[in-house]
């Protein structure tokens, strides 16, 4: 096991350290997507309108976030803005932002999809009905919608998680900064230590992503 490196694990509390650099990587990306959520369905609505200039303003959007490297717009929030506009933003918040930023242009774009989606009879059927516009969106619309959205949703949650790797590049000590603080605090005991530990937090993202992965797959075949 000493060859693999595995054995640092057990020195001290580094695998603790590890869960605990795990934790922050989660608890970014868990509160990136909830804000990405709830900003990204009004987005979205807003995406199909029939209006040149708003439709315009987020296919800029879309096409920014699209374009730019997650990594660039890191920099640009945490270094960029400090020393611009002066503001005393932590490297949590500037990750955050970064994240809502793209995550609410792909949630917008999501519930952009899911809205097309839906066959146009289902409108003519609605108000044939009687319904008005707004309930038929609510009672017609609406539920179709979020069934076509949810398991595109979790996708979502599943990239942002590995995409919170990124942070470390802006000092957030997450689980593969803990990686490398263990592995450069080891390297003379233990020269195999990073394929030990780069190995087992591959593992930890595997853990948290497959069941969240599997779970989307299982609503879709399930609503399908």
């Amino acid at each position: 096991m000493q060859s693999l490196g595995l054995d640092v694990l057990f020195k001290g509390s580094n695998f603790l350290r590890l869960l605990g650099g795990l934790w922050v990587a989660v608890r970014i990306s868990l509160v990136s997507v909830a804000i990405s959520i709830a900003l990204g369905i009004p987005a979205g609505i807003l995406m199909t309108s029939n209006r040149k200039v708003v439709k315009g303003i987020f296919r800029v959007y879309l096409e920014i976030v699209r374009i730019m490297p997650q990594m660039v717009l890191l920099f640009i929030v945490y270094f960029g803005t400090t020393r611009v506009f002066g503001w005393n933003l932590s490297a949590e918040v500037s990750a955050i932002i970064v994240f809502v930023f793209w995550g609410c242009a792909e949630m917008g774009d999501l519930v952009r999809g899911a809205l097309i989606s839906i066959p146009r009879i289902q409108y003519e059927s609605a108000q044939a009905l009687g319904m008005d516009a707004m309930t038929s969106f609510r009672y017609v619309i609406l539920p179709q919608t979020v069934r076509r959205l949810i398991p595109l949703s979790i996708n979502l949650i599943t990239r942002m998680i590995k995409t919170t790797s990124l942070v470390m590049m802006i000092g957030i000590v997450e689980v593969l900064k803990v990686g490398q603080q263990i592995i450069e605090a080891n390297r003379k005991t233990s020269p195999n230590a990073a394929f030990g530990i780069f190995a087992v937090v591959l593992l930890m993202y595997f853990l948290i992503c497959w069941p969240v992965s599997r779970l989307a797959v299982y609503l879709e075949k399930r609503w399908a």
